[in-house]
């Protein structure tokens, strides 16, 4: 019998190797699959004007219909695309730290962030580092790893990208009421950009949505606490899906 697929889509300036370590816990289980979004890792870079759909259309092509499909900020947002126009290809939703619906203060917050990405990539690198690592015990090889890919990319893509997230989730907002596949917002209780509070509005605005706080976590739940993101996940999978 063939094993279920889980598909993971991973965050703006990132690539599939920051699921590594979720993926090596999911592999006994499931078929996992972790492609890089336009714009990311071995992909061409990303175009002036690149939308939410475009990114959403350009990594549709390796999900195969019915697969449980996650997604990490960024690719959250893009999985909720696909949940809405694309729902052959999704058996549940999970958004892990993503933005839901934000507030005129978060959207300023954001809109900072990629100013600062304009015109200090490396400021804003650095910064991003801070917000998603400080003061947490992740292994000093893995935030070595993610600054790497980081600071990797092509930095028109990047910013092209950047504003995709920046702005995605006003375009999302009014639609996710129609997202009807069970699914799953979970988000580290500690993360500055992707608040519980997000979570919260993001499980109430979807019809079948559960919220989880994984404690002391911070943006980058998938790395810090692999075990507790695959448990949430497999859960949740195992009880809507009979996985």
């Amino acid at each position: 019998m063939s094993k279920p697929t889980v598909v993971l889509l991973h965050g703006v300036g990132l690539d599939h190797t920051m699921w590594e370590p979720a993926a090596a816990l999911l592999a006994d289980r499931f078929t996992v699959i972790t492609p890089d979004l336009p714009g990311h890792g071995s992909r061409p870079p990303a175009s002036d004007g690149v939308t939410l759909a475009d990114l959403a259309d350009g990594v549709a092509g390796d999900i195969p219909a019915g697969s449980h499909l996650v997604g990490f900020s960024l690719g959250a947002l893009v999985a909720q695309h696909l949940a809405l126009h694309r729902p052959e290809l999704v058996a549940t939703l999970t958004s892990v730290s993503s933005v839901c619906r934000r507030t005129p203060e978060e959207r300023a917050s954001v809109l900072a962030r990629l100013r600062t990405a304009e015109t200090d990539f490396a400021a804003s690198a650095s910064a991003s580092l801070e917000r998603w690592y400080a003061g947490t015990d992740v292994d000093p090889a893995w935030v070595g790893r993610t600054e790497s890919t980081l600071r990797a990319n092509d930095l028109g893509s990047f910013l092209n990208c950047y504003r995709v997230f920046a702005t995605a989730d006003a375009e999302l907002g009014p639609e996710l009421g129609a997202i009807t596949v069970p699914a799953l917002a979970v988000t580290g209780e500690n993360d500055p950009g992707s608040t519980p509070e997000m979570t919260h509005r993001l499980a109430s605005a979807l019809p079948d949505c559960r919220a989880v706080v994984v404690p002391e976590a911070r943006h980058m739940l998938p790395v810090e606490h692999p075990e507790a993101f695959v448990d949430s996940l497999t859960t949740f999978i195992g009880e809507r899906a009979h996985v």
